[in-house]
């Protein structure tokens, strides 16, 4: 019987598989995400000298519980004036946004199962880093959306402001991964990671690695490029009118873009599961790597102020813009003058 559901199996295998890593990754991103909200608010009591959260459980680990239960039951309030069918497809698109870009993110070597070689990623895609770029511009318009459904000036605004600050960076984000790929050759993510055996692109391409990261936080929206949500004049931006696990899921999108963020650079500029040091446990080497970076991200969060927009949209537009094309133009012509 077993011999004839295996053969029966058999020819549907590789979706068993794609079904199964498809599972996995999203259950592993959302899981991550309370624990990240956990490192986030004890590091920032580090960083700021206070404690963070230390009373639910040792070492407040157990907070992330206790706000999750808050969160599932805590009431659920639509306005009157909202698009109610928007209203609730907004954050969907956020967090399915966030957690499909992950698809194409290589995190170590294949190994076989069964006979069968199975790969570390959702998909090996020849345009794997065009696919990451799709997807993650696809989460934008959950942001605008929830502004726009909101029935709230305040939301709007917050919605415009996310759409115009993810085209400003999303510039930069590009030039600086098309300077990987003309030096790498190749669109796939496992080939640009291959390619940095011997050593990391980080190093011959240290102002491309700077630009890109700097790019990167701003499309999260992270602080101090958190001009979407500012409180100071937004109130809380596109999810004002937000309440309950519609909330807490814009939060879920967003710190999974992070991981997402940290696994990027990881791949284009620090190697990605090479560790340089003969330490041959790629899965693990890949994870620090992300796991620094994600710690840089709050660090930056604890250590500058929010700036102010037409500074945001100067930044973009007349500093990082006109580097990030300088830094292509030389890669280029390093590519075709001497590497060729």
């Amino acid at each position: 019987m077993i011999d004839g559901i295996l053969n029966f199996l058999d020819p549907y295998w590789w979706l068993i598989i794609g079904v199964v890593k498809a599972v996995i990754i999203a259950v592993a991103l959302l899981s991550m995400v309370p624990l990240l909200v956990w490192l986030e608010r004890r590091l920032m009591g580090r960083f700021q000298v206070r404690l963070g959260p230390n009373r639910v459980g040792p070492f407040g680990l157990g907070q992330p519980f206790a706000d999750t239960i808050k969160l599932l039951f805590k009431e659920n309030i639509v306005q009157s004036g909202a698009d109610k069918f928007l209203f609730y497809l907004a954050p969907a698109i956020v967090v399915f946004a966030a957690i499909v870009t992950f698809a194409a993110i290589p995190f170590g070597e294949p190994f076989e199962v069964g006979g069968e070689m199975v790969g570390l990623w959702g998909a090996n895609l020849n345009i794997g880093i065009l696919f990451v770029f799709a997807i993650s511009s696809m989460g934008i318009y959950g942001i605008v959306i929830a502004g726009f459904s909101s029935n709230n000036k305040y939301s709007l605004m917050g919605g415009l402001r996310s759409s115009a600050q993810m085209i400003s960076y999303e510039l930069t984000l590009g030039l600086t991964a098309l300077s990987v790929v003309i030096m790498s050759g190749s669109l796939n993510l496992y080939d640009i990671v291959k390619d940095q055996s011997d050593w990391p692109n980080a190093i011959p391409m240290f102002p491309a690695f700077v630009l890109f990261f700097i790019a990167g936080v701003a499309e999260t929206n992270r602080a101090p490029f958190d001009l979407p949500e500012a409180e100071q004049e937004l109130v809380a931006g596109f999810f004002t009118e937000y309440s309950g696990m519609k909330f807490a899921m814009f939060f879920m999108g967003e710190y999974v873009n992070m991981i997402t963020m940290s696994a990027l650079v990881t791949i284009l500029f620090l190697g990605g599961w090479h560790s340089y040091i003969g330490l041959d446990i790629p899965i693990l080497v890949f994870a620090f790597k992300v796991f620094l970076l994600l710690c840089v991200f709050i660090w930056l969060r604890s250590t500058f102020p929010r700036i102010r927009y037409d500074r945001l949209m100067v930044f973009g537009w007349k500093f990082l813009l006109p580097l990030s094309l300088v830094n292509m133009l030389v890669c280029s012509a390093y590519k075709v003058l001497w590497a060729a």
